[in-house]
Parts: structure tokens; sequence; C-alpha cells
């Protein structure tokens, strides 16, 4: 798709959905949620650049936004314990 106003090549919607689901496959597939931390950052530093080739119409803004949400993806989830939660000292 191009942008009319710079007549560069913009993403679709499709594409940053379909890099994003794909990265989201890739992190499970691949272990990386048991990964150090170093072994987390280049696994994502080769993943992305491979993303941004299979995708050639991401910018580098998207490519971040993938590294982002890469990331948090591979978060632990938060545990709320019931005495946190609706405590009446909040």
């Amino acid at each position: 798709m191009t942008d009319t106003k710079s007549g560069s090549l913009t993403p679709t919607p499709a594409s940053f959905d379909h890099a994003r689901d794909e990265l989201y496959s890739h992190i499970l597939r691949c272990g990386v949620l048991e990964a150090t931390e170093e072994h987390r950052k280049e696994w994502f530093d080769d993943t992305l650049l491979y993303l941004a080739e299979r995708y050639e119409d991401l910018t580098d803004e998207h490519i971040k936004m993938l590294r982002t949400l890469g990331a948090r993806y591979c978060q632990p989830v938060v545990q709320h314990n019931e005495a946190t939660v609706g405590s009446p000292n909040d």
C-alpha cells in the first residue's frame, strides 16, 4: 500500500498483525520464556531481523513496537492474592 502524501510504502494493518502473531508463535515454540535475559535479547534481535525481511512494509517504528509487545508477552503473569485485591486499606 502506498501513502499518497509521501509516496512511501506503508504497512497494511494485516502485515503488522501477521508479524505480531508470528512473533508470539515463535516465542512459544522456541522456548524464549525460559531463556536467560542475554539469550532472550539475542533471540529477539535475530527474530526481529527475520520479521523485518519477511514483512518488508513494516517501518522501524513497527519493529520497535513488535519488540515491546514481545518483551511484554515474555513477562511473568502478576499473581494477586485475595488479601491485596479490594482490601479496605485502599
